[in-house]
């Protein structure tokens, strides 16, 4: 396609003008169109002008899609700064091998590399697996569909320098991504990310070797067989013994975790499993999942599994997302006959696992340890406290700070990980979460509980007599595009700066600002902050345990609140009642948060 220089940028100019483009998104287009490195996109950019799809092209050239916490992750779009594509899934490739190789210290340069059930999730794998091979790297390849998790395992197991997952996690469609992994099986923490990130924003060219000849040539190891096989082996090596009568229907809601789940369970001993046929087809359209969302922390994705554990007499109900590496879970209230299906929140799921996995370990000293987020519940603390081991919390989202801190203090005593967004990670296999281990543990958790003529549910309010009763949730406020950007950042400077007097009627106590260190009670006082640095906000309310905690999430554009609510167990009487006034409460706190966010 030829073109008029001079004729396109008049035209870029020109929208600019006349507001039709952000000016971030102007010089973004200016740079596909006349920089070399981009010289192989700019005819569909030139076309896209033609065609005057100034709205396209401001939501794809804005910004520079950014690594968050879990990766580079968006939207897919052929071209675009703020799109994964080809040049922005490789330029992420080619910065990761460009950096590793200055920290290489001797040795064969190695890559892992797996991929997801999404669209283009193998036409990005074997991008990658090219980009690494021209950079020097053997590559080992899963040649399927797999797991985060396995590809984790793999970087540790074959010892190599990193590792790259395809996938966007529990993300819509249309999206998808690439997970960066350190040698330890983690994923990038600084002072590596913002190196890698350096190095990725200034790639000029794109080096690929050709997949098949690769493979051919030896230098992409094949190497699924082998893999499956240890993986599947170490995450069993984690089981607790006990009973195994349990009708379980599993749902991989059309992603990967059959790979994972249905082998880990078999090896467990779990003889009834079920695929739920409607989600056992691997399909990045997620066809049969409401809203075409597979994220296992949606109540709605479980309505027609219930139906169908309903009709076979299943004790219980697991779900993967697309990637593995979250578990969700449903099951029936009490093992009444007929009794009535409900699905449980990360935040139970991990109080749960946390109770079960410390009742079951032996020889716990006050060296071990469970490690979760600012934003997961503190009854994760309260049930550790029971056992005498430690709990680190201040910790920001992300379980890539969860494997940071096993790598910093040591694997040995590490008991359990997990974050409120259904992840969990137990042993020393991996250094991310695991959805088929938590649905083994799981299992193993409802087995047991059936045995005791106990429902999980039933578990968890046992939980709560002990512990006192937590209830959580969390309000997602989406802000798409340039626009939206903005309103995110006035909406987290307003929570800093001038914060509600209350919220749900308590009195807000003061204001925990990760961003500066410092706590701001509301007297005017200021406390220095122990923790990390990072874009949160906690708004403590009057009354003890209950909190609010704003960040702007790092893989899709929305700002996420998160609502807790707490009564001590010597303040318990009905705990039915409870959970219905805590109920109220978080519905008041969200329509006041939600008030708020509508003043930007």
């Amino acid at each position: 396609m030829t073109y008029d220089s001079t004729l396109v940028l008049d035209k870029v100019q020109a929208a600019l003008g006349e507001g039709l483009l952000t000016a971030n998104a102007a010089e973004n287009i200016r740079a596909w169109l006349t920089e070399e490195r981009y010289a192989d996109y700019a005819p569909q950019v030139v076309q896209h002008i033609d065609d005057a799809k100034w709205q396209q092209l401001d939501d794809v050239f804005w910004t520079v899609i950014p690594f968050g916490t879990g990766g580079r992750r968006g939207r897919m779009y052929p071209i675009g700064s703020n799109a994964i594509n080809d040049r922005t899934i490789g330029e992420s490739a080619q910065g990761l091998a460009d950096y590793v190789k200055e920290q290489h210290t001797g040795g064969e340069l190695s890559c892992a590399i797996a991929y997801d059930t999404r669209i283009n999730s193998r036409h990005f794998a074997e991008l990658c697996a090219g980009i690494m091979v021209a950079a020097g790297f053997r590559v080992y390849f899963l040649d399927d569909y797999r797991s985060t998790p396995e590809l984790s395992f793999l970087v540790r197991y074959k010892q190599c320098s990193c590792g790259i997952m395809v996938t966007a996690s529990h993300n819509p469609p249309s999206d998808n991504a690439v997970k960066v992994y350190w040698s330890t099986g983690g994923q990038i923490l600084p002072p590596h990310d913002h190196a890698i990130i350096d190095r990725v924003m200034n790639v000029q060219e794109i080096r690929c070797a050709d997949f098949q000849t690769a493979v051919a040539e030896g230098r992409v190891t094949i190497c699924t067989q082998e893999v499956d096989a240890a993986f599947v082996q170490a995450v069993v090596s984690q089981r607790r013994p006990g009973p195994r009568d349990l009708k379980v229907i599993f749902s991989p809601l059309h992603g990967v975790g059959a790979s994972a789940v249905c082998p880990v369970l078999q090896a467990d001993g779990f003889t009834e499993v079920e695929v739920f046929e409607l989600h056992r087809e691997p399909n990045g359209l997620f066809p049969n999942v409401p809203g075409h969302v597979s994220n296992p922390e949606n109540p709605k994705v479980f309505a027609d599994i219930i139906e169908r554990a309903k009709q076979v007499g299943a004790d219980l109900i697991l779900a993967t997302d697309p990637d593995a590496d979250r578990m969700g879970c449903a099951a029936p209230l009490t093992l009444a006959a007929g009794a009535s299906w409900a699905t449980m929140t990360g935040n139970q799921l991990g109080a749960l696992l946390v109770d079960f996995v410390l009742e079951r370990s032996s020889g716990l000293t006050p060296e071990h340890y469970l490690v979760k987020t600012l934003v997961t519940s503190e009854m994760i603390r309260r049930i550790g406290d029971s056992y005498g081991v430690r709990t680190y919390g201040d910790l920001l989202v992300g379980f890539k700070w969860i494997g940071g801190v096993v790598d910093q203090v040591g694997p040995d005593r590490f008991v359990l990980g997990l974050e409120e967004s259904h992840g969990y990670l137990g042993g020393q296999y991996a250094r991310d979460k695991d959805g088929a281990l938590a649905c083994m543990l799981m299992a193993e958790l409802a087995a047991a509980a059936k045995a005791a003529g106990k429902s999980v549910h039933e578990k968890l309010d046992d939980l709560y007599w002990q512990h006192g009763y937590h209830a959580e949730a969390q309000v997602n406020l989406f802000m798409e595009g340039s626009e939206g950007m903005s309103r995110m950042k006035a909406l987290m400077q307003l929570v800093r700066q001038q914060p509600p007097a209350s919220l749900a009627g308590m009195d807000v106590a003061a204001v925990r600002d990760y961003g500066t260190g410092q706590r701001r009670l509301t007297s005017g006082a200021v406390e220095p902050l122990e923790g990390p640095i990072g874009d949160l906000v906690i708004l403590d309310l009057a009354e003890p345990g209950n909190y609010v905690a704003v960040r702007p999430s790092g893989t899709e554009p929305k700002v996420k609140f998160y609502t807790f609510a707490f009564i001590p167990a010597e303040q318990l009487a009905d705990l039915e009642q409870t959970k219905a006034e805590m109920k109220q409460r978080l519905e008041r706190l969200e329509a006041d948060l939600r008030a708020l966010a509508a003043q930007v």
